[in-house]
């Protein structure tokens, strides 16, 4: 099993997923996208599944190519995996804006998205999200996005996609990353989850799991999207604005 992608997926079958990654997603990865992937290993050995996996990334990058988007927006950036599969996926006078805090972790992945010559696609924007939302909102920028990624904080994806709803267009799409938690989601609210002897790890994965089953709820229920939660990676929601 490659240990890039493995304790970010759900799947219980191990040879299943080394399957799917050496049969799809590894060979249609872009060179850049490798050497961005396995460089934010070495930079952050215990965060670098923050990054989405390689096959998520395929389907985000084919579902833009298919809505010819052209305006995105994506909220968590960290090392730029997504925001360079985007970027790749997007016409040359296509444009990203990617919102984090850190923009120390960006620079990692930095020279690949130059070497990949999509620099000019992206705007990284360093930082607190809502209040950049709230920015683009008040200076006309409603209804001017096709697409939005949100891998951020679980505790405000509901404010974010109240802005989002506004930023982007009828008929756009909105992808929430990690609607699955490790797969912690099917289990009772009772059921410890997370056992593994680190007491503040575990607290934050079980706040994030009852987060994420909160946001799971409401976008299942939102009559103002279509939504369709789909078991890839560690779980991504796709919405889609009716109105």
């Amino acid at each position: 099993m490659d240990p890039i992608d493995k304790p970010k997926n759900i799947l219980n079958s191990p040879e299943l997923l080394q399957y799917i990654l050496k049969t799809s997603a590894y060979p249609n990865e872009h060179e850049q996208l490798k050497e961005l992937r396995l460089a934010t290993v070495d930079k952050y050995p215990h965060l670098y599944t923050m990054n989405v996996p390689s096959d998520e990334a395929q389907l985000l990058s084919i579902m833009l190519k298919l809505m010819n988007a052209k305006n995105t927006l994506e909220i968590g950036v960290f090392t730029g995996y997504s925001a360079l599969s985007t970027a790749l996926a997007l016409p040359d006078d296509g444009k990203l804006l990617a919102i984090d805090m850190n923009r120390e972790a960006y620079e990692v992945g930095l020279p690949f998205i130059k070497k990949a010559g999509v620099e000019h696609k992206i705007e990284f924007v360093e930082g607190t999200a809502l209040p950049i939302l709230n920015d683009l909102l008040n200076n006309g920028k409603e209804g001017t996005f096709d697409f939005a990624f949100v891998d951020a904080d679980k505790k405000n994806s509901k404010n974010y996609h109240e802005a989002l709803l506004k930023l982007v267009k009828v008929g756009g799409a909105i992808a929430y990353d990690n609607t699955l938690w490790f797969g912690s989601v099917a289990y009772p609210d009772d059921v410890k989850f997370f056992e593994d002897g680190d007491q503040e790890n575990e607290s934050f994965r079980e706040c994030v799991r009852k987060e994420t089953k909160e946001l799971n709820s409401f976008l299942a229920s939102d009559s103002r999207v279509e939504s369709a939660l789909i078991s890839i990676g560690d779980g991504v929601t796709l919405c889609r604005r009716k109105h």
